[in-house]
Formats: structure tokens, C-alpha cells, sequence
């Protein structure tokens, strides 16, 4: 049992800091909005905390899921911050996914605040998360700082691996939203394909699904693709803000990501058309 504190309740959040109380752990909350931590303590058991600052002091291990990298520095930051709250011995945890120029900065300001700090963006969306069996992607200077954290993570993670020092968790979910944003539109032209051709694309996916095509993604979106379903929480504003970073890290170490690059500005026109909020299942949408 350890004191967790856990800042930001969105569609990610909330069920991972629920999923710390059901594996005992004693948890305060911090939410921008109050009336969701008010609504997460009445669904579970826990503390609500006026401040990241008040969550700080309450706990031996503080988690960050916030939007991006602004979001971050206001939460660890400034008087009413995790980091004026902290105290030697602490470790921060980052669930969020942000540029891994942030995560570095972060661990030098907490290394001299005597924190211990964790880049560890997730993978495994809304349900993975709803569920308990994230895919989370480390990055620690401090090796006995993720061996003590990595138990606690098994609440809501089926996986929880160290790749690194600061900054490797974000450099390897970038490979993983890079891999995601190349899968999805090989099976949106697939799609659109089968259709233009008169196939039936329900009897298509299911037949190929059980050969070397098989994919994460062709298994969980490919039908709802094609009936235009794309309600499933990971939303187009995100995977922007996420292969925007892949492509500016790219340039940084001399990577080719044309692929990448290419996805990127399909997701942008969806935006740009008004579709932001949809799942990334919908870059389909644009083959119509």
C-alpha cells in the first residue's frame, strides 16, 4: 500500500487512479474541474486536493495525466505546483504523452528539488485504461525509482517496462504512435478499396484479419470503420499533437518519417474539416 496522488481525471485518469483504490493504495485527487474529483471520490474512496501542491504533500508517489506539455509545467510548477509541495525522497510520475524535451527538463527541475522523476506515457486508449492493462513506456535515471514505482503501476498495466533514462518513455511512444498512424491508414485505403470495388468489406476484414494482415487496430477499429462508427475516446486533436511531436524529433536526430509526415497532414485535414474530436479510426473519412 502506498500514498498516491493522481492529477488529472480525464477519460484516462479517473479510471486509473480508481484502479489504485481497488489495489489498496490510499489516493488524493487533483482535477482542473473540481466537480469530477468530487465525482471520482464518491465513485471510489479517496481525498480530494484543492492544489497539485496539496497532493504533493500528501504523497510518496504524485502521477500526472493532463493534456500536454503547457498542461505539465502548470500542474509541476509555479506556488501552488507538485514540485513546491514535494519533498526529498518523492517520485513524479507523467502518464501524459509530451515532447521529450519536457520530460528532461522535468527530471533536471526535480532532480534538484531531491524528486525522483518518470516520464511514462501509456498505450492501450480509453478501454485499456477502463480495464487495467495499459502498455506503459519508462523513462527514470533513477533504475531504483521505476523498480519502486513499476508495483504500483500494476493496477492499471498489464506491462511496465524501463527503456531508458528521462525522455525514453516519450521517444518510445512516439515509435508506437508512429507504427499506429501507419496501420490505420494502410486499413483506411484498404477499406475504401474493398468498397469502390464492390466487395463486401465486413466478410473482407474478417478473412483477412486471420491472415498476415491480422492488426490490433484491424481487429478493434475495422468494422467500425466501415460503419462510420469513430466514438471511441483517442481523439484526431490528440494524434496530432502526438505525430507533430514524432516529426520535430525526427528533424532532432536525423530520423526519415515520411510515412509519418504524411498521416500527420490527413489527420490535419480532418481537423481542419471539423472532425477533431472524432476517434483516428475516422482518417477512412477522407477515402469517401
Amino acid at each position: 500500500m502506498a500514498h498516491v496522488g493522481f492529477c488529472g481525471l480525464g477519460v484516462m485518469g479517473y479510471p486509473m487512479a480508481g484502479h489504485l483504490v481497488t489495489a489498496g493504495h490510499s489516493v488524493a485527487v487533483y482535477n482542473r474541474t473540481a466537480a469530477t474529483s468530487e465525482a471520482w471520490v464518491t465513485e471510489f474512496a479517496g481525498t480530494v486536493c484543492v492544489t497539485p501542491r496539496e497532493v504533493a504533500a500528501n504523497s510518496d508517489v504524485v502521477m500526472l495525466c493532463v493534456g500536454n506539455d503547457e498542461d505539465v509545467r502548470s500542474v509541476v510548477y509555479g506556488d501552488h505546483g507538485v514540485l513546491a509541495g514535494a519533498r526529498a525522497g518523492m517520485i513524479l510520475v507523467d502518464h501524459t504523452t509530451t515532447s521529450a524535451e519536457l520530460a528532461r527538463e522535468i527530471s533536471s527541475a526535480c532532480e534538484a528539488a531531491g524528486v525522483a522523476f518518470i516520464d511514462a506515457p501509456v498505450s492501450g486508449g480509453q478501454a485499456g485504461a477502463q480495464n487495467g492493462v495499459l502498455t506503459v513506456m519508462c523513462g527514470a535515471n533513477s533504475e531504483d525509482a521505476f523498480h519502486a514505482f513499476a508495483p504500483i503501476a500494476d493496477a492499471y498495466s498489464r506491462s511496465c517496462v524501463r527503456l531508458g533514462n528521462a525522455g525514453s518513455g516519450q521517444l518510445a511512444k512516439m515509435v508506437n504512435q508512429m507504427c499506429i498512424a501507419g496501420i490505420v491508414q494502410g486499413l483506411s485505403e484498404g477499406i475504401a478499396f474493398a468498397q469502390h470495388a464492390g466487395l463486401d468489406a465486413h466478410t473482407v476484414i474478417d478473412v483477412i484479419s486471420k491472415g498476415a494482415a491480422q492488426s490490433w487496430q484491424m481487429e478493434n477499429r475495422g468494422h467500425t470503420m466501415i460503419d462510420d462508427k469513430f466514438d471511441f475516446g483517442f481523439a484526431v486533436e490528440w494524434m496530432v499533437k502526438d505525430l507533430q511531436f514524432c516529426v520535430e524529433e525526427a528533424q532532432r536526430n536525423g530520423s526519415t518519417v515520411p510515412v509519418t509526415e504524411v498521416v500527420l497532414g490527413y489527420y490535419k485535414e480532418l481537423m481542419a474539416g471539423g472532425h477533431s474530436r472524432l476517434d483516428t479510426s475516422s482518417l477512412v473519412k477522407r477515402l469517401r
